[in-house]
Parts: structure tokens; C-alpha cells; sequence
């Protein structure tokens, strides 16, 4: 192909890209490193029989000329960065040298906002990821070892976690853990105590949000795996069953293989996801237990106050954490293309 040529087929793309993608992390980024003007403050005295006072009142019309004037804001740097709200470096310096112990440095590290939803998506992201993965590989060997008047049944069954939106389908299964809720009071009648409830916990609510997790993205998986096992050779297969090979020996050196290529495709979509859970959190009102970085970017971004600055920087700071989960992948994803080439 010509370099105009290419040039042409290639410049919707690259526009598209620079106007959805450089665009809006550009501003994020710019965003991150101001804070929004202080308001300009008139000082007055105010002088009364029984003596004067000064009182302090805010100019509207200077403070919205100032912001009109420069609505970007101030420059910060990286103040908003090492705050209390984000990275702590002063908090998380003192805990370290006030420490007793290893765990008791940890359990401070907890009552900082951005370390303890930190906690909560990492722990996330590598639990939910391999079993998700597990299961759909499960799934999607079990289904395509049937008769194939019922692979269209079963199909359409395990793919109704995902055809469901992820608040609405949070939303039901927190309705059924509720004490009221069918699952709900399954649960206290088989532990015999009335008064235990999964949201009152804060391991509970985990095991909760996890368990959610695999259930709503194990039939994207299982889709992705099926659709690979109908790719694969016959003549593989077939030479395994005659070289004597038992069913798991088949899974697991001939079918894996020719699958992995499908695992880390999935392993990359769902870590980005994983790292970036927000429905189940709002759908099961965890929040006070849970929380997760894009919880924070939708907190400082609701109510009246606004906090621009500080969702722009944990925005950064995910898509960091994203690239950081993801190049692992992609390196080897990149040394075995290197090494077939």
C-alpha cells in the first residue's frame, strides 16, 4: 500500500482517536495539576456603639472575573496528587514512622480514602479475572461436549448474566441477599442465626461484590472460548484419541494451547474492567465497605462543591493503574509475535 494511500485509509481513524481518546486525557491530565481560584475576600470594618469588628465577605464580581479570566484554574503541580485524598505522602510517612508493627503501619494505610479503595479494586481485579476465566473455559468445554440440541438451550441460559446491565442485575441479586430476600433468609436459616446479614460485613461484602463479579462476566468468557473450541482442527483431536489420550489430557494439551492466544484477549479486556469496578458497588450500597477508584472519581464529581481537580487525578492515576496491569500482558503477548516472526 502507498504511503498516501495509507495516509487517507488511515486519517478517520487517526482523527477519531486524537478527538476520543488524546483529546480528553490531555484535559484530565491538564485538569489534575490546577485547582480552582480562592474566592477574592473583601475585608471590612464594621464600626457599631458598641465598638468596631472586621468582617469578612466574599467579592462575587472579582471571584468570577478572576475564574472567567483563567477558567482552568491555578497551577498546583502535584500538590492534588500528594494529598490526603490521594496519595498521602505525609499521612502514609507519619504511619510509617509512628508504626509498632507491619500491621499496624497496614491497618493506617486503611483509613486513607485512596489506599483503601486501592485495596478493595486490586484484591478485585486478581480474584475475579482468573476465575472468570476459569469458569468460562469450564463452561465452554461443557457445552461444546454436547448434543447439539441442547447447546442452543444452554447457550442462551449462560449468557443471561450479561445481557443484563450490571446496576440492574447488582440491584436484583442485592434485593435477594437482603434479610427479607430469598437468599437472604435462606442464609440465616441454614447458619441459624437471624441476625446475620452479608452487608453488615466488610469480608462478607467483599466475598459479595467478588462473587457478582464472576457471575456477570463469566458468559462474555465463556462466548469468547466456545467460539475458539469451533476453530479447532478435528485432525488434533483426532490424533490425541488415537495416540490414546484421555479427555483431560485433551483439554489440557490440546485444546489450553490452541486457546491461549483467546485467554490473554480476555485477560486483557477483563483486568481494564475489572480495575475499573463502579456498578456493583452503587448497586449493592457498599460503599462503606467497598469502595474502588472510580467510585472516588464519582463522588468528587457529585454533590454541589464539584471537585474537578481532585476526580481528574484519580482519573490519571486509573489509567495509570491500567497501563500498569496491562504490560505484563501486552510483553508477552509481544515477545511470542517477536518469536513466531
Amino acid at each position: 500500500m502507498k504511503h498516501r494511500t495509507f495516509f487517507w485509509f488511515f486519517l478517520p481513524t487517526g482523527l477519531a482517536m486524537l478527538l476520543f481518546i488524546a483529546f480528553p486525557i490531555v484535559s484530565v491530565i491538564t485538569q489534575s495539576l490546577h485547582t480552582p481560584h480562592d474566592a477574592v475576600l473583601i475585608v471590612s470594618e464594621n464600626c457599631g456603639p458598641f465598638g468596631c469588628k472586621e468582617e469578612t465577605t466574599i467579592d462575587q464580581e472579582a471571584t468570577e472575573a478572576v475564574r472567567s479570566a483563567k477558567p482552568v484554574g491555578k497551577f498546583v503541580g502535584l500538590d492534588i496528587y500528594l494529598d490526603r485524598g490521594h496519595l498521602a505522602v505525609a499521612e502514609v510517612a507519619a504511619a510509617w514512622q509512628n508504626r509498632e508493627s507491619l500491621g499496624d503501619f497496614i491497618s493506617s494505610l486503611g483509613n486513607l480514602p485512596f489506599y483503601r479503595a486501592m485495596a478493595f479494586t486490586l484484591t478485585y481485579t486478581f480474584t475475579v479475572t482468573p476465575l472468570l476465566i476459569i469458569f468460562g473455559l469450564i463452561i465452554a468445554l461443557a457445552v461444546n461436549s454436547l448434543h447439539r440440541h441442547l447447546k442452543g438451550l444452554v447457550i442462551f441460559f449462560s449468557l443471561l448474566p450479561m445481557i443484563v446491565t450490571p446496576l440492574i442485575g447488582s440491584l436484583i441479586l442485592f434485593w435477594m441477599l437482603d434479610s427479607r430476600g430469598i437468599l437472604g433468609s435462606a442464609l440465616q436459616w441454614l447458619a441459624n442465626d437471624p441476625g446475620l446479614s452479608l452487608k453488615a460485613s466488610t469480608g462478607l461484602t467483599w466475598i459479595m461484590l467478588i462473587v457478582y463479579g464472576v457471575w456477570h462476566a463469566a458468559p462474555f468468557a465463556f462466548v469468547v472460548f466456545y467460539a475458539g473450541l469451533q476453530t479447532l482442527p478435528k485432525d488434533q483431536l483426532e490424533s490425541a484419541q488415537i495416540d490414546g489420550a484421555s479427555r483431560w489430557q485433551q483439554v489440557r494439551y490440546v485444546m489450553v494451547p490452541h486457546l491461549m492466544p483467546l485467554v490473554t484477549f480476555v485477560a486483557l479486556i477483563q483486568l481494564m474492567d475489572n480495575f475499573r469496578v463502579f456498578e456493583p458497588i452503587v448497586g449493592f450500597k457498599a460503599e462503606a465497605h467497598a469502595t474502588s477508584l472510580s467510585w472516588i472519581i464519582f463522588n468528587d464529581l457529585g454533590g454541589e462543591t464539584r471537585q474537578l481537580s481532585a476526580a481528574s487525578t484519580t482519573s490519571v492515576m486509573t489509567i495509570f493503574g491500567v497501563a500498569i496491569l496491562l504490560s505484563p500482558v501486552l510483553v508477552r503477548t509481544w515477545r511470542d509475535f517477536k518469536g513466531k516472526s
